[in-house]
């Protein structure tokens, strides 16, 4: 059976693309093999610097991802910071990557030229990611397209580990969902709490309203035919939240003409609220209980961290720490 992880860093308040590229999917695979989930809190600091803020985000990614549907009896959950090894794994890889490997990264690369702070751990996220995959023998990586590369680093670095100290490491490989791989943000761009373009999977119904009204559309009229209406926005995102058919009905009005901007962005926002509308109801109950929710995090990781010291262990012998 495949051992699969992921995990989704509280640096911010989840959103769509979270759950269609990395969330859905993982919580699809559970069934069907040894899933292995956390909460990427050392990754949150690379960019969030606000204590209060970052136990909230933690705490709300907890309650998002049992609410849509993580299963503590099918998958181990954890808060990473839980599981002081990988830190010490970090370094002992870390040790043996190329800088050139990282100065690569297309992440790192795309946050600063938008502006983000450059600093170390911006800079080494590609080695604390390996250090969360290598730590527990994992085969299969769910990621988005924009992951793939970090994915690649992770084999690479995880093979020159293998052939300086011996076998040590499993190398783990990439699933990519083709179709939901990157999902678009309010401004065209990839969804990003970076960029500020997201549309929640929870909150203030109000607010989210008035955000997906805001797209900002072309100054066509409604009757004027729309023959690019595949790459319409709102259509686009409809076609994540409506039947297929329905979603279809939508993009062939838009085409031929008659179907206003508003009228279409008022029916993506009708199929977004009532697509997650369970969710909703099961995160309130779980709001309602959040020592419920620590225990699964206790549990998740004193059974992350039995794997994690094994592995660990085969590290230190194999390097000459022990």
């Amino acid at each position: 059976m495949p051992r699969i992880l992921t995990g989704i860093t509280p640096s911010g308040t989840l959103h769509i693309g979270n759950y269609f590229g990395a969330m859905r999917p993982a919580i699809e695979l559970q069934a069907g093999g040894d899933a292995y989930y956390f909460i990427a809190d050392y990754h949150s600091m690379t960019a969030l610097t606000d204590a209060k803020e970052r136990r909230a985000f933690t705490q709300g990614i907890a309650l998002d991802w049992l609410a849509c549907g993580l299963d503590p009896a099918k998958a181990v959950f954890w808060r990473q910071s839980d599981i002081p090894e990988v830190c010490e794994l970090m370094w002992l890889i870390g040790s043996l990557t190329p800088m050139g490997l990282l100065e690569r990264a297309h992440s790192y690369k795309d946050k600063t030229a938008k502006g983000i702070e450059a600093n170390f751990g911006l800079f080494a996220y590609p080695v604390l990611m390996a250090a969360d995959i290598l730590l527990f023998d994992t085969n299969v990586v769910p990621v988005g397209k924009d992951q793939k590369q970090h994915l690649e680093m992770t084999r690479d670095i995880a093979i020159k580990f293998n052939h300086t100290y011996g076998e040590t490491f499993v190398v783990p490989e990439e699933r990519i969902s083709e179709t939901l791989a990157v999902i678009p943000g309010l401004d065209g761009q990839k969804m990003s709490k970076s960029y500020g373009n997201t549309i929640e999977i929870f909150g203030d119904e109000k607010a989210l309203r008035k955000k997906i009204m805001g797209i900002v559309m072309d100054s066509r009229t409604p009757q004027e035919p729309k023959p690019d209406a595949d790459k319409n926005l709102a259509v686009q995102l409809l076609k994540l939240f409506a039947p297929a058919d329905v979603a279809a009905d939508f993009e062939n009005r838009l085409r031929a003409g008659g179907l206003g901007y508003g009228d279409l962005k008022k029916a993506l926002f009708e199929h977004y609220w009532n697509f997650f509308a369970p969710y909703r109801a099961k995160r309130a109950e779980l709001a309602a209980n959040l020592d419920y929710v620590d225990k699964v995090l206790r549990e998740g990781a004193d059974r992350a961290r039995a794997v994690a010291a094994k592995t660990m262990a085969r590290a230190r012998q194999n390097c000459g720490l022990r």
